[in-house]
């Protein structure tokens, strides 16, 4: 079974990959093989300055070695040894009328213990509802097919709890789903896992193709940056990807290459009531999006 899972997602980063260059329509995606001191290794690619995508990197990686002591405690099973695969993307558009999305797929054992984690979810920077509800109805969708061993409205509850920034008080993004320690019935879990996988692009290129003319200026560019600070708090205080690769000696290029290229931080900033920048944060509060209309 583990195999098949490695064979899925090793094909699943080529798909995307070649889905994004296509809806890209001008860079490629530059490849980086490494191997990790311990055991195992990966496949980074990143695509930079591109006709859509400003950064965009889609990495796999299926290593296995010893966790340190420490690091042992804080995960479920017995022993130091593990072993974990995945695909772990993040997609920085150019235009701020584009969201960025985030999206993983992995597979870990420690001990008797094995389990998935992953999802996928959404970080506009200007609010459209239709955009917002599409991408939480293919992610219901995906789940309502494997109900009951996937139940959709705890994955979209368990986004809105795990993308938030404590210390900021509000949300990364629009959310998702997420799920992790997801164990039991492995060979149903991965048919979940697999479908989720297949629908990335389903849920996240449509919004892309209807964003990517949309104009804007600076107004715009400059509130882009400040909230990819954002994004940027959460994936270096919270993210346990980022955790899990830093404590497991994984390559560093590969771990930070979720964060966006160019970012800025200002001081004590508000946007001006009743703005679209402002209607941003409306959609940052946790809804039923998917049975919106």
């Amino acid at each position: 079974m583990r195999q098949a899972i490695v064979e899925y997602l090793r094909d699943l980063q080529d798909r995307i990959c070649r889905g994004l260059e296509e809806v890209d329509g001008k860079a490629r995606f530059r490849e980086d093989l490494w191997d990790r001191p311990g055991g195992g290794g990966g496949r980074t690619r990143v695509l930079m300055n591109g006709g859509v995508f400003e950064k965009a990197g889609v990495n796999f990686s299926d290593v296995h070695g010893e966790f340190s002591e420490e690091f042992a405690r804080q995960i479920p099973g017995e022993g130091r040894h593990f072993t974990a695969v995945g695909i772990s993307l993040v997609l920085h558009p150019r235009s701020p009328m584009v969201p960025t999305v985030h999206a993983n797929f992995r597979f870990l054992t420690k001990g008797e213990k094995e389990w998935f984690g992953g999802g996928a979810d959404l970080t506009p920077y200007y609010p459209y509802r239709e955009d917002v509800i599409h991408f939480h109805r293919v992610w219901k969708r995906v789940c309502e097919r494997h109900a009951p061993v996937i139940d959709y409205r705890r994955l979209k509850e368990w986004c809105d709890e795990y993308f938030f920034l404590a210390h900021r008080g509000e949300a990364r993004g629009v959310g998702g789903i997420f799920f992790d320690y997801l164990e039991g019935d492995i060979p149903r879990l991965f048919a979940f896992v697999r479908e989720a996988g297949d629908a990335f692009l389903e849920a996240y290129v449509p919004i892309v193709e209807r964003r990517r003319h949309e104009a804007y200026g600076e107004r715009e560019r400059m509130f882009q940056e400040f909230r990819r600070g954002r994004y940027v708090e959460f994936n270096l205080i919270y993210d346990r990807g980022t955790v899990f690769g830093l404590k497991t000696g994984g390559r560093t290029e590969s771990i930070l290459m979720s964060l966006p290229p160019v970012v800025r931080w200002l001081y004590d900033y508000h946007p001006e009531p009743g703005s679209r920048e402002a209607e941003l944060y409306e959609f940052l509060k946790p809804r039923d999006w998917a049975n919106e209309t």
